[in-house]
């Protein structure tokens, strides 16, 4: 007998959300908190959407996209779970661009760049990828699951218009693989029942 190799839940998103959350010591307040997609299929269609909450920035929420209907998506659909904050649907969203550079072994930059702002969001001293798998209704309160490859970084920067955010990424346990709280997470896919 054969197992089946299909997942049986709906595919909300695949992509990429990449993560930086910055802290001046380990279990502090984050300074920081970058959330990164780069979407290649969801119903708002593909697109990149970058959520940034900074000290730099006076703790603001600012929401930077190349496709709004996937930010407003994203926010309703996923953020409102990870992270409430960036779900506000009253945020405005600016239109930016965005280019990647690196690796992933090595380094790996995000570039965003808006008519008024360029952040740059860098990762680098990786740890060993891992696959995170996470049920779909496995989570209370949350019915996603989500399938990603982390690669975590020891070491990420943040940098907002010339300016580089303060702290750094804490080293956490995700599981049984040691992790960070900075990460790459590409192969992203979400499902819900």
């Amino acid at each position: 007998m054969t197992t089946n190799p299909t997942d049986p839940n709906q595919v909300c998103l695949t992509g990429e959300n990449s993560f930086i959350r910055l802290q001046l010591e380990p279990g502090g307040p984050q300074t920081t908190r970058i959330s990164h997609w780069r979407v290649l299929y969801s119903p708002a269609g593909p697109g990149h959407v970058l959520f940034v909450k900074s000290d730099l920035v006076d703790d603001e929420v600012l929401i930077y996209a190349d496709n709004i209907a996937l930010a407003r998506w994203l926010q309703e659909e996923i953020e409102s779970f990870l992270f409430p904050e960036f779900a506000d649907q009253n945020l405005p969203v600016t239109n930016a661009e965005f280019t990647k550079s690196g690796d992933g072994r090595s380094f790996w930059t995000e570039t965003v760049d808006s008519d008024e702002d360029t952040l740059l969001l860098t990762w680098y001293d990786f740890i060993e990828p891992f696959m995170l798998r996470v049920e779909a209704g496995s989570a209370p309160g949350r019915p996603h699951g989500v399938y990603s490859c982390f690669i975590p970084s020891r070491n990420a920067q943040v940098t907002i218009n010339g300016m580089v955010a303060q702290g750094q990424p804490s080293p956490e346990m995700r599981g049984d693989k040691p992790s960070s709280t900075s990460c790459l997470a590409w192969s992203e896919t979400w499902v819900k029942p």
